[in-house]
């Protein structure tokens, strides 16, 4: 158990949050959510007692390990990725340690005989000799290949390193497991091997994470940090999400009995715990949603951007075809050979590759950014492109303000015009004027979503969108698309932002192509079969 007492935290005149009282209970997974730089990572620092509160307390129960998901990729750089999972568990590595560093004394005396048969003892007592097998099976579970396993960090590349240091927070079951954007860089496979791990982990978890189906599966309550406060809510995201939608729309509807608001809401409960008995998460949901009380449920406060993607003209038929194309990097590796396919109006096509860099090459391909090594494509005469990369970095090198940034792309400029664009991702009074160099991650991607609705085309390619938003943002973007009349390509690491938006799937390998009509649930069933 985890609890808070009275905890605040105000740097000068700004209040994060105050008087935050949360018990947080054992063989639960508790998701935190909030915009972005309402304090999620910062209340999770105090949790793990990296940062101190302004005021008020945490209490842990004593003797308990509590293990916190790293974001520094460089400290581990001479250490072999082995050993950095096993520095995961603390207690049990300095033991490991200590105990090696008397056997390798030339001068090993019957004292030191003593000594280390007592810490063999409790070695074994910490199940110390299946810990590195334990490590290895973990790594290998994350996607990482046993030739990687010994080699440096360093040595490896930045998606590995992820994996590593998220085998080393888990690793060793600790009681109080605490998760930072764990499914940042993970593809889905392995967000699902760690749902799976999650689902089956009978202590405590508490974890930030913009990825609603990971939320939804793992998820027996959700922390909502939203205009200085932190509360508690039963249920996953879904629920959250969807009952307080229903409690602001009630709110809207004041002429509506009580009564029969009651009722509404109560069979919006029944509701949602059938569906809960069909997830992996079933029985502890179910159950808890059960005992809610309607009188406790809050409507959020939260603001939700408008993304309407309209089309200056509706397309022809022919939107863009592939011939022969292939891609080989200078380094002589092969991305993709030979693809071939045809885009029909109305795709909405998810493309994927073991290698992301495959179909981040193919997205720049296809938008004249990068030449291709062999073949050819073509738009239909009718085609307006909008393309929106995941790096997107030189975009906003210029010290131009927001409105005068967003402006360069319209053939109005008039200001009245430019800030409803800017107004429907919550862009508004003196935040236009904001320079561009110097705004955050999230930003960015919202003035990339204003400039895709401003230049309204009838094709639209997407570079994992989702990353840097906040929850609201990724709501308002998979309706968007899902809404959307034209043709989408795109790419994503969020599950339910892909098998809600697409209708064929394409993925890409150096020596194959599957091209398949389906949603991607139905194309995860057709790989799972086909191995």
């Amino acid at each position: 158990m985890l609890s808070t007492s009275n905890l605040s935290l105000q740097f000068g005149k700004q209040v994060l949050f105050s008087n935050v009282n949360i018990k947080f209970v054992n063989n639960s997974c508790y998701g935190v959510i909030g915009a972005n730089g309402s304090g999620k990572s910062t209340f999770l620092k105090i949790l793990t007692s990296e940062i101190s509160p302004s005021s008020g307390e945490v209490v842990a129960e004593k003797n308990k390990r509590i293990s916190f998901l790293k974001q520094d990729h460089f400290e581990y750089d001479d250490i072999s990725l082995i050993k950095t999972v096993l520095m995961g568990h603390k207690d049990l590595f300095e033991l490991m340690e200590a105990k090696d560093a008397i056997y390798a004394k030339p001068d090993f005396s019957e004292e030191d005989g003593i000594k280390v048969s007592e810490m063999e003892k409790t070695f074994q007592e910490m199940d110390g000799w299946s810990a590195e097998s334990n490590a290895r099976e973990t790594l290998s579970g994350l996607g990482i290949k046993e030739d990687y396993h010994d080699l440096l960090m360093k040595d490896v590349d930045h998606d590995i390193k992820v994996k590593v240091l998220l085998a080393q927070a888990i690793f060793g079951n600790p009681d109080i497991l605490i998760l930072d954007e764990p499914t940042n860089n993970l593809d889905i496979k392995t967000i699902t091997w760690l749902e799976d791990f999650l689902l089956n982990f009978r202590n405590l978890v508490i974890v930030v994470s913009h990825n609603r189906n990971f939320l939804d599966t793992i998820c027996t309550n959700i922390v909502d940090i939203d205009f200085n406060k932190i509360k508690l809510y039963t249920g996953n995201y879904s629920f959250w999400h969807q009952s307080s939608q229903l409690l602001i729309k009630q709110r809207k509807m004041s002429n509506k009995k009580a009564e029969d608001k009651i009722k509404e809401l109560q069979d919006f409960i029944d509701r949602f715990s059938a569906n809960a008995s069909k997830s992996r998460q079933a029985t502890s949901r179910k159950k808890l949603l059960s005992k809610i009380n309607i009188e406790d449920m809050e409507a959020s406060s939260r603001r939700y951007p408008a993304i309407i993607f309209d089309q200056e003209r509706d397309s022809g038929d022919q939107i863009l075809s592939v011939d022969n194309l292939s891609y080989e990097n200078e380094n002589g590796d092969v991305f993709f050979k030979n693809l071939n396919f045809t885009v029909n109006k109305g795709d909405k096509i998810f493309i994927t590759s073991e290698n992301k860099l495959a179909v981040t090459a193919l997205l720049n391909i296809l938008n004249n950014n990068l030449q291709q090594t062999e073949g050819s494509f073509r738009y239909g005469q009718t085609i307006k492109a909008s393309y929106m990369p995941n790096d997107h970095n030189d975009f906003f090198t210029k010290e131009s303000s927001i409105i005068d940034w967003l402006a360069d792309y319209s053939e109005d400029k008039d200001d009245v015009y430019i800030r409803s664009f800017l107004g429907k991702m919550l862009f508004s009074g003196e935040d236009v004027f904001k320079k561009v160099n110097v705004l955050s991650g999230g930003e960015k991607v919202r003035c990339m979503l204003s400039r895709m609705m401003l230049i309204k085309g009838n094709l639209l390619f997407f570079d994992n969108p989702t990353d840097h938003l906040d929850l609201e943002s990724i709501q308002a973007l998979n309706d968007g698309l899902v809404n959307f009349k034209g043709t989408v390509l795109f790419t994503s690491h969020d599950y339910l932002f892909t098998d809600t938006i697409s209708n064929r799937i394409i993925e890409i390998g150096p020596d194959f192509c599957y091209d398949k009509l389906m949603t991607y649930q139905e194309f995860v069933d057709f790989k799972k079969n086909k191995v």
